[in-house]
């Protein structure tokens, strides 16, 4: 399938055999799936078509126009831009049959297990353990900073499965039941008074070889499709014009021209073409991607996106003055998704400051822009080659 016309139609026959006013949102979500018009790029059995990429805008423009529901991608973030491209690439057939299809129409929740408290930055000094006891897999270990693991079914999950290796070389990836016996989730509270962050403690979970993806011991390169993916899932996300965090402000700029000076004028227009520059570029990537599996360059926007999320919302709160200061609710929540623009200045102000942590910090990022953009000479490193359990800690 490579012809516009052909998905038109296809997407015509889906509102024909399913009407959007009259049929289940679940149902209309699963009828989109088997007709391949989920992720028209993915093979045809996946809920996709084979087809180029690019196409999928022209799916979702017909779906919308009809009034036809979406699957909430914001709650279902980590698995549609994170574990779907990794099980696509490195699952089983089973796997691939199993996880997919419940996974776009959002009936099952993903959260990815990476970062440990003495492994944020460094994610290959991870130092949760995986032994292995005939068919299954023993995991002991402590994650932090999970998203969504408060409401997820599944999780993606890197582990030291030996350490007698260098760091990146002892690691296996698997896919976790939240629900199974020893998965403790516990709430992280952050400086906006929710827990949309947790901590996951693992103790004696056991985890089928079935679930494991990629080889044994080849969990780094596999994360490294997930973490891809996540810096474009993050940074890269379509938004039309004055979409995203620029939009409250020069809201609020054309609504109150008391507010108004000239210093605040002039940095409310650099940061405008700022973000406007990044869209387009976000833009760009997304039609880069047509052709292959996503680079470095996500990393690049990813620190574009933090760091303009931050001045903005700072320049935000200062346009405000005294109402900038205002927080709507304090209360302790454990919300499922994150709504920059549904809440005031405060929120966005406070939030944003975790934007340069998750999904890689931010100097890591510059370092991965550096070595694999720019093509500088890597930092050394003194402990690529000793094993890890030989390194101090």
């Amino acid at each position: 399938m490579t012809d516009a016309a052909e998905v038109r139609s296809l997407t015509k026959e889906l509102l024909a055999a399913h009407p959007p006013a009259t049929t289940d949102r679940t149902d209309f979500l699963k009828a989109r799936f088997d007709a391949g018009l989920a992720w028209v790029h993915y093979p045809v059995g996946l809920g996709g078509l084979g087809a180029p990429r690019s196409l999928q805008a022209v799916v979702d423009a017909d779906l919308a126009a009809a009034g036809a529901p979406d699957n909430d991608p914001r709650r279902i973030g980590i698995g549609l831009g994170m574990a779907a491209p990794t099980i696509l690439r490195f699952g089983t057939d089973e796997q691939k049959q199993r996880l997919l299809r419940p996974l776009w129409v959002g009936e099952e929740v993903w959260c990815q297990l990476f970062s440990e408290p003495g492994a944020g930055s460094d994610l290959a000094a991870l130092g949760t353990r995986a032994v292995r006891d005939g068919d299954t897999w023993v995991v002991d270990g402590q994650k932090v900073w999970t998203s969504s693991a408060h409401v997820a079914r599944w999780a993606i999950l890197i582990a030291r499965t030996d350490p007698g290796l260098p760091k990146h070389q002892g690691i296996t990836y698997f896919v976790c039941d939240m629900t199974d016996p020893g998965v403790e989730v516990r709430p992280l509270r952050q400086i906006t008074g929710e827990a949309e962050f947790n901590e996951v403690f693992l103790t004696g979970v056991r985890i089928p070889d079935s679930r494991r993806l990629g080889g044994v011991g080849e969990g780094w390169k596999v994360a490294q499709t997930t973490l891809m993916n996540e810096r474009v899932s993050i940074g890269g996300s379509r938004i039309p014009r004055e979409g995203g965090m620029i939009g409250p402000v020069a809201k609020t700029w054309r609504e109150r021209p008391e507010l108004r000076t000239h210093d605040l004028h002039q940095r409310l227009l650099d940061l405008w073409v700022e973000a406007e520059v990044a869209r387009l570029a976000g833009e760009r990537l997304r039609q880069q991607l047509v052709a292959g599996q996503p680079g470095p360059e996500g990393s690049g926007m990813k620190l574009a996106f933090a760091r303009l999320n931050q001045e903005i919302s700072g320049l935000e709160v200062e346009l405000r003055g005294e109402e900038g200061l205002l927080y709507d609710d304090w209360t302790m929540r454990r919300p499922e998704l994150v709504d920059f623009t549904g809440r005031d200045a405060g929120y966005r102000y406070l939030r944003s400051k975790g934007n340069s942590i998750e999904g890689g910090t931010s100097e890591v990022l510059l370092n991965i822009v550096a070595e694999r953009v720019l093509g500088l000479p890597s930092e050394p490193r003194s402990d690529k080659d000793i094993a890890w359990k030989d390194l101090s800690r």
